[in-house]
This record gives C-alpha cells, structure tokens and sequence, in this order.
C-alpha cells in the first residue's frame, strides 16, 4: 500500500522528477512484485516496472493457468495481488482469492445479490474490483453493500448499506455499485451507479476498520436547496444550485451525476478525485429547462479524504445531454509542461477532449481532442470551458444530431496506462457515433432507462447497419500529453476493447473484443504476441511476480453497455461466442484452452402470427424497457439472449410469467407487472414475433 509522506516533502521529490519516474512519483513505494490498489499506485499509471517479460521475448508468452467462472456474463475486475495472493471479483460481485503462481483457490465469498436487482442497472451485472488494507479486502456489491471480508479467511468482517433512505434522492430510486473502492486514510470510498434510470449522485467515506459513516458528498443538489446534513451542503448551495432550474424535472428523477468507476486519492496534494457522470435525465430541456450548467454533472470534483470537504471542482461539459460522463479513468503524472514541472491530474473523458488539470488547484492547462468530436467548435484556452455547437443542443432545437463521439465516448470505462519510459499514456479508444433526437412526451418510469430521447433505433434495414458500421471503429492511441499529440495508434477491427497495462518491459498488453489477448511494443505500437482466448475482452490486464516469475493475468469475458444496448452494431466485424475466464501468463507457459464448443444462439423460426399494429407499438414500449438489456431492435449483442428465438414466444402464458410475474427473476429478469399492461407484454411479444420474421 501507499506509504504517507508530509505533504511539503512529497512535493519537493516530485518537483525533482521527470514523468513520473520515481516511485514517490508513481504514487507508491511499495514492492514491484505486486498489484496492490486498483491501478497499482495511488496515481492510477497501470505501469508495472518488471521486466522479465519485454520485447525481446515477449513472443514465448504463454498461458500457465486459467480458471472458468460461474458466469457467462461479462468480466471487468483489475485482480490484486498482494505477497503471492490474487484478490479478484466476478459478475455478480462475488470474490475469491487465489494463489497467484498456481490458480489454487483460497477462499470465495458469494454476497448473493438478489437477482431481482438486475434490471436496476444499465450495463450489466459486472464488478470491477477489491481495494485491500491491512488484511482487509473491500468489495462493493450490485444491490449497494459495501463489505469488508477477512483477506486469510473470506470470513464477513462487517456490511453497510450505502444507499441513504432519503426523500431527496428522486422519485426514480435505482442505485448500484459495479465500480472498485478506493481507500484513502483510513476511510473507504465508494459511489454508485443509476443516472440512466433515475438516481441522485452522491459519493460516501467509511471508516475502514468499523464500517461506520464518516461523510457523504452529494453531486447534484436537492430539490428546493435542501440541505442534506452532509459534506457536500455549503458547495452545493452556493456553486451548484443556482446552475439548476428550480422546476426542472430534475426534482423528480434526481438529476444524475453518479459517481460509477473513476476515484482517485493523491497522497501529494491529499485529495480524492471524483469523476461525476452524467445528468438524469439526458434530456436537458426536460431536466432543467434548458437553462444553467448544471454542476457538478460531467466534472471532476476535488475533496479531502477524511471529512468530504469540497476543495475545487472542472466541469468538463456543461449542458450535458450527449452522457458525456467524467467517470472515465483518471491518473496523476508529473510533467513538464512549458519548460515548468507541474504536478498533474489527466483524463480522456466521453467527450474527445484530452484534458489536463493542476492537481493541487484543478486550473486547466490543457485540452485537445485525442478523436475526431463534433459537439464542440472547442475549448477556451484559459478556462477550458467548450464553444458548443448549437445544433448539438438537441434537447433545445428539437432537431436529430447525430453525434460524434456516441453517448459510449470517444473513450469509456477501459482503463487507460502510462509509461514513464516512453511519457505515452495508452488509451483504448473508438467511435461510435448516435442520433440524438429528443422524446417531447416525456415521462419518468420506475422501471427501465429514462433518458428523455427518442429510443427509435437503427433500422433493420441491412444497407442502413452497413452504412453506420463503416463510422464505428476501436484503435489503441499512445497520446503525448506534452505535446497534446498522437504518438501513434494501433487500429482495431472493432469497438469496446479491453484496458490497457504498460510495463517495463517496453510492452503494452490489451484484451480486444474480438477476443484475442495481445501485446505491442510500447515505443512503435507493432503486435509482438497474440493469444487467443476465445471470447470478448473488456477487463484491463495487471502484471506481478511471485518466486521470481513475472505473470500478466486479466479477466476475460465480454460485457457491459455497447454488447448489452448495442445490438447490431455491437457485432460487426465481432463473432466472438461468450466465455468468463481468468487466464494466467508467463514465459513458457504451456497451459491451454479447452476446445471451443459452446455456439451462439441459433436463430429459430416461430410459427406464431403477429398483428402488425401491436406489433408496431409495442417497438417503442421494447425500446423503453427491454433494450437496456436485449439490445437495440432486439437483436442481441452477445451476452444475454437474443429474444427473436426465445421460446417463451410460443405461448401468451409462458411470455406473461417469464416478463409480467418474473419467472425468471432470479437469473435478472425482473418482473414489469407493476409497471407494464397485460396488453403491453402481448404488445412486446407481437414486436418479437415480428423480429422474428
């Protein structure tokens, strides 16, 4: 773990330093050999200095152990290694450890989330990690428990519940953790996940030993500037609230900004980063009226680890209405920056811009698109804040915009890395652009997605899915965030690619979509190893040693919102069948994978009818409740069925148990009786059926 320096001497070392290359730079003095915290050090690099592995044998990588999981559900956990043992968590938010040098399993511990609760979230039921402290391991789980587990046992230490009961959370309460904690003296930090459905965004610290609440910063106001009795109530009151229309349906739905994945604690200037989402809902004009920035959505907010005082706050975009979050990672690097060393927080958010902060102050320095954007004409070079595009104001002028980057960014989740070798941060990176088009009636819903837009999705016209395919692309970038330029860029043949690990071995090692684990040389971007793994990979890559052997271990299995929402765009240039894999490398590695035999989903024609008309409303009612989860225009994106063959078509009994009564429930089909008409799931399985045609 990070050892704590006084902050005047920490600050000295690091103005001595070039691009991180010292340990104190790096955020932690602790041993190379392993992975302690969610992006090794406290700076969130994702660089390992071993160098057993690099590029001059890379090409004899091979796999040692591999381990299936329970679940064909996709995997997104970063793997702890602390002294020889992996700590690791799997959808579901269940964990093990496990001996790091042989796959031999330790202990597992299941919080046995209620399948119930699946439908609450938006991108799968995945989990992305531990945090671990003095022999403590951290998880938060789907249904918003933070637990603490004895690290030698798996024995349950304690749990709380981090969802407050409180009225001003929005009338629409659908709260989730699928995102790593982060610990920061003494005090464990968490946020939660809901904007797309409904959810007031707040982020809380726990005292690591008893569990109990220590303080809670709330990221978008209450309704009427009610204070909450919290941390965040002197901020929210005199900078955020009067950037909100009193009136605006935000009151209800609770405005967003969930703190969903990135949190990031800096011993030098002793502040915790949050990186706040989107609003709630995306439209604007229905959220606020159209009027204010409404802060803190889309900004990285600044405050002490021990009591949750604010300290300062960057709203990358006002006006959000494209879900351009700032959740995306963040890493601490020092650098210099016009012939000064400035000590320095950078993000690759949703939006296309690369952006660098003061660490200590949050004065913007710089920001430059690291994609092709077209929401922005650009950035004010003093305060950062963008010149918008009037057009892309959608919810405003009522026009469909279609956008560049996508509500999936321009970058998401996929955590980017940094070498202090080469000064490149690595960024998985893509397009996939959306037509915003806003939805004029409106309503708030307690189950399923509430965004505000028009859900009519693409056409099942094949020349249509043609013509969009050829705008939708993934690439690795190697950015130079000094000279605010590409170094180079490796192309991928599709989007929604795994994160990245940098190395001292001079290597990059990513996990593609398409299912290949590779590794490229860190200075030119050239493919030096491939592996096949037989399914989609989102999960980012860790490195450790144990007896002297350099590992490289991700998580494989693919998941979260493109293969989940993005139906047929999500398998272009993609065929990957769905495995849940831990998978182990080293030098000479002679382990493999069983022969593939599962298959996809096969298509199966129904001899049902359809009336046309029901078939046609029941589209939209599809749209707004089921695609979350079965993919736009019901087809399928790979991880969950694919409803055009479900059987449960063949009967109106069978599809009103399964959707209206929740006969499935426990495998996270919720039941929609208390929201949807027995008329409106006949309508569903008319649309089906259609589909099925």
């Amino acid at each position: 773990m990070a050892r704590i320096f006084p902050l005047t001497a920490l600050v000295l070392c690091c103005a001595t330093v070039l691009s991180g290359g010292s340990a104190l730079a790096q955020g932690s003095v602790g041993s190379p050999d392993d992975w302690p915290q969610h992006g090794r050090t406290a700076f969130e690099q994702r660089y390992s200095p071993l160098n057993q592995i690099n590029t001059g044998n890379v090409g004899k990588l091979g796999l040692v152990w591999h381990q299936d999981f329970d679940s064909l559900r996709g995997q997104e956990a970063t793997p702890l290694i602390i002294d020889g043992v992996m700590y690791t968590t799997t959808n579901w938010s269940k964990v093990e450890a496990l001996d790091a040098a042989t796959g031999r399993v330790l202990w597992r511990y299941d919080p046995k989330v209620p399948g119930t609760v699946a439908g609450r979230g938006c991108c799968d039921t995945v989990n992305r990690g531990v945090a671990y402290q003095n022999g403590r391991v951290y998880v938060g789980t789907f249904d918003g428990r933070l637990i603490a587990l004895d690290a030698k046992t798996g024995q349950l230490i304690w749990s709380v519940n981090t969802i407050p009961q409180d009225k001003t959370l929005g009338d629409i309460r659908s709260y989730t953790i699928d995102g790593a904690p982060r610990i920061a003296k003494n005090v464990v930090i968490i946020g939660n996940g809901g904007s797309e459905f409904g959810a007031r965004g707040f982020v809380s610290g726990f005292d690591a030993v008893t569990g109990k609440l220590k303080w809670r910063f709330f990221t978008v106001p209450a309704p009427e500037n009610v204070p909450d009795h919290a941390a965040s109530d002197k901020a929210l009151s005199s900078l955020a609230y009067p950037t909100w229309s009193p009136t605006g349906g935000w009151i209800h739905s609770g405005g967003g900004g969930t703190v969903w994945d990135s949190i990031v604690y800096d011993p030098v200037t002793d502040l915790v980063y949050l990186g706040v989402g989107n609003g709630s809902p995306w439209n604007y004009k229905f959220r606020s009226n159209g009027v204010g920035d409404n802060l803190f959505l889309a900004s990285i907010v600044a405050v002490r680890p021990e009591t949750g005082e604010y300290v300062w706050h960057f709203q990358e975009t006002p006006k959000d209405q494209w879900d351009f979050t700032a959740s995306q990672p963040m890493m601490i690097l020092d650098l210099p920056i016009k012939g000064k060393m400035r000590h320095v927080l950078v993000q690759a958010p949703k939006n296309g811009f690369f952006y660098m902060l003061d660490a200590a102050t949050g004065e913007f320095l710089s920001g430059t698109p690291y994609t092709f954007q077209n929401w922005a004409k650009g950035l004010d070079p003093k305060t950062g804040r963008p010149d918008i595009v009037p057009d892309a104001m959608w919810s405003i002028s009522g026009k469909t915009w279609f956008g560049i980057p996508g509500s999936l960014g321009g970058h998401n989740w996929a955590p980017m890395a940094y070498s202090p070798r080469t000064g490149y941060v690595y960024i998985p990176a893509q397009q996939l652009p959306e037509p915003f088009k806003a939805n004029e009636h409106m309503q708030l819903h307690k189950i399923g997605v509430n965004l505000g837009i028009d859900m009519t999705g693409l056409p099942a016209d094949p020349k249509v899915l043609e013509d969009v395919s050829k705008t939708v692309q993934g690439w690795l970038l190697a950015w130079d965030p000094v000279a605010g330029k590409p170094a180079f860029r490796v192309e991928h043949s599709a989007p929604w690619n795994g994160g990245v690990l940098a190395t001292g071995g001079d290597l990059v090692f990513q996990g593609l979509s398409t299912g290949t684990f590779e590794a490229y040389d860190a200075n030119t971007g050239k493919t030096l190893f491939q592996f096949d793994a037989h399914t989609g990979i989102v999960a980012p890559p860790v490195s450790y040693t144990v007896n002297g052997t350099q590992y490289v271990a991700v998580e494989v299995g693919w998941g979260g919102a493109f293969p989940l929402m993005g139906g047929a765009l999500a398998r272009i240039r993609n065929t990957s069948i769905n495995h849940s894999r831990l998978l182990v490398f080293a030098l000479n590695g002679h382990d493999s994978l069983p022969p593939e035999t599962r298959q996809s989903q096969r298509p199966v024609k129904t001899a049902q009818t359809f009336d046309p008309k029901k078939a046609q409303e029941g589209y939209g009612i599809y749209q707004n409740y089921c695609m979350a989860c079965h993919g736009d225009n019901a087809v399928s994106g790979g991880v969950l069925p694919d409803l055009r063959w479900s059987g449960a078509l063949e009967s109106v009994q069978g599809f009103h148990a399964v959707v209206g009564r929740g006969a499935l429930a426990n495998y996270g089909m919720p039941k929609f009786s208390e929201l949807l008409k027995p008329s409106e799931i006949e309508k569903i399985r008319n649309f089906l059926i259609s589909r099925n045609h």
